[in-house]
């Protein structure tokens, strides 16, 4: 399935005009033609098909004349709030698998040894939507705005908040701290990890110590290992 993206089509729609972009891409590369049936989502859950009606390079139009309510395919709430590494190939690599995989939630967070400190939000939300349309979800996991790590801890969190640190201290590893069908925000530190007063403050928000694992690992490895660890604790409940 050649799924596609339109953030403005709802259930209302009749019509959709796509722009010279996608208009192009759909005629000339994809060679579709009039009465060709298109797959769209909004990424709001729901799966539209929509028939060519206009076969042009510069402006395609294209008739809904069906739609789909889509269930999300995980049946819990993920959030990783990750500081952005210094190589942006880095963290785009992680919006990618980790949007394959399933998450419902990303805040860049910047932090006391984070190396970078400016966000591309509508790069990272490109590579967002590219990802979900590649595997082929129809839920578009919401990217927020950069937020200090003080501005985001001092928020109010509905579920259970983790922090993922390397201090030699006491921690759990996340595999127990998990529960299946829950709400979970996870926070990944920068390549210099969180800061003792930042791993302090958030102990005192009733954050939960977490390890991924014996090995050190990367700011985006990390992030990985946590977002496959819920689909798969979730996973596992299913089976039973």
């Amino acid at each position: 399935m050649q799924l596609f993206y339109n953030t403005d089509i709802s259930l209302e729609t009749k019509q959709i005009t796509f722009d010279k972009i996608e208009s192009k891409h759909i005629v000339r590369v994809l060679r579709k033609k009039e009465n060709d049936i298109l797959k769209i989502t909004n990424g709001k859950g729901v799966l539209f098909d929509a028939k060519i009606i206009m076969a042009n390079d510069k402006k395609c139009l294209a008739e809904v004349i069906r739609f789909e309510e889509k269930q999300k395919p995980w049946n819990y709430y993920l959030h990783i709030a990750i500081a952005p590494t210094k190589n942006n190939d880095r963290i785009e690599w992680f919006l990618e698998k980790a949007t394959e995989i399933g998450i419902d939630e990303i805040t860049p967070i910047i932090c006391q040894n984070s190396e970078r400190r400016i966000v591309k939000l509508e790069r990272f939300e490109k590579i967002i939507q590219s990802a979900m349309k590649q595997s082929l979800k129809f839920t578009l996991p919401k990217l927020n705005e950069p937020l200090k790590f003080n501005e985001f801890i001092n928020q109010d969190f509905d579920g259970k908040v983790c922090i993922a640190h390397c201090e030699e201290v006491k921690k759990k590893f996340l595999k127990s701290v998990v529960k299946p069908s829950e709400k979970t925000t996870i926070l990944i530190g920068p390549e210099g990890d969180f800061s003792i007063q930042e791993i302090a403050k958030a102990i005192e928000k009733n954050c939960i110590p977490i390890s991924l694992g014996e090995s050190r690992l990367r700011t985006e490895t990390a992030a990985i290992v946590a977002v496959h660890t819920v689909s798969l604790i979730n996973q596992q409940k299913n089976l039973y």
